[in-house]
């Protein structure tokens, strides 16, 4: 289905475009993933967030027989390679648990699209989802992770599986493995060289020669500036 590459694409060219849920990296905690809940600055968080946040985490929203659907299915949205780990290795699926309890308005769209999964791989193979093989699982998602090639009486599985999907990218892609994967480096320090010249002469002034050797170079962009005490930069 090639599916890492077209999240790619998508991700490279408009970051979480596609994403309903946003998560964030953890903060001195050993847990993947810590969603931003309420307003404030990433990385500072209050006391009442936090302990919302310790509250959710030790709600566990899926089944054992709902997790491992979920495990599956996560893997095979954003599966491994030989450039980055698979959903589950990150714990996406955690993630995921967390935003049941978060927004308990999805649980219910969440939980009757995992008892689809059962009541079609009954239909066409005569057993529990968490019973096929490979191939069957893959038969089963194909119906309805392609909106535009499924049929109408799929359309409710597929907003589903839709949200599912959006779950599992917005999980993956704000860890770093998933932004090292589609080559996100967010602000990074630019060099500025002074006023360009040619303002300088519209204007009348001209660059005296002692500041030309201080301007900020690209390979020093890094080293924090000193000054004396007058005000002039020292280096």
């Amino acid at each position: 289905m090639n599916r890492r590459e077209n999240l790619k694409l998508l991700f490279t060219g408009s970051l979480g475009a596609g994403m309903i849920m946003t998560g964030c990296e953890s903060e001195q905690t050993k847990l993947v993933h810590e969603p931003i809940i309420g307003g404030g600055t990433p990385g500072f968080r209050t006391e009442e967030e936090k302990r919302r946040d310790a509250e959710f985490l030790s709600e566990k929203f899926f089944t054992e027989d709902e997790r491992k659907k979920i495990n599956v299915l996560a893997d095979i949205i954003c599966p491994s390679d030989n450039e980055s780990p698979s959903a589950t290795e990150l714990e996406v699926p955690d993630f995921i648990d967390f935003m049941m309890n978060d927004q308990p308005g999805n649980q219910t769209p969440m939980r009757g699209g995992l008892m689809w999964l059962d009541f079609e791989a009954n239909e066409k193979f005569g057993k529990s989802f968490n019973e096929l093989s490979n191939d069957q699982i893959i038969e089963i998602v194909e119906l309805v992770a392609w909106p535009d090639k499924a049929t109408p009486e799929y359309e409710g599985a597929v907003k589903w599986f839709n949200m599912l999907r959006n779950l599992v990218c917005s999980g993956y892609f704000s860890t770093q493995a998933g932004w090292k994967y589609i080559g996100y480096v967010g602000n990074q320090p630019n060099v500025w060289d002074g006023v360009p010249q040619h303002v300088m002469e519209k204007y009348g002034f001209e660059l005296q020669e002692k500041y030309l050797p201080i301007y900020l170079k690209p390979e020093d962009r890094g080293t924090i500036a000193e000054w004396d005490d007058d005000g002039n930069i020292i280096k």
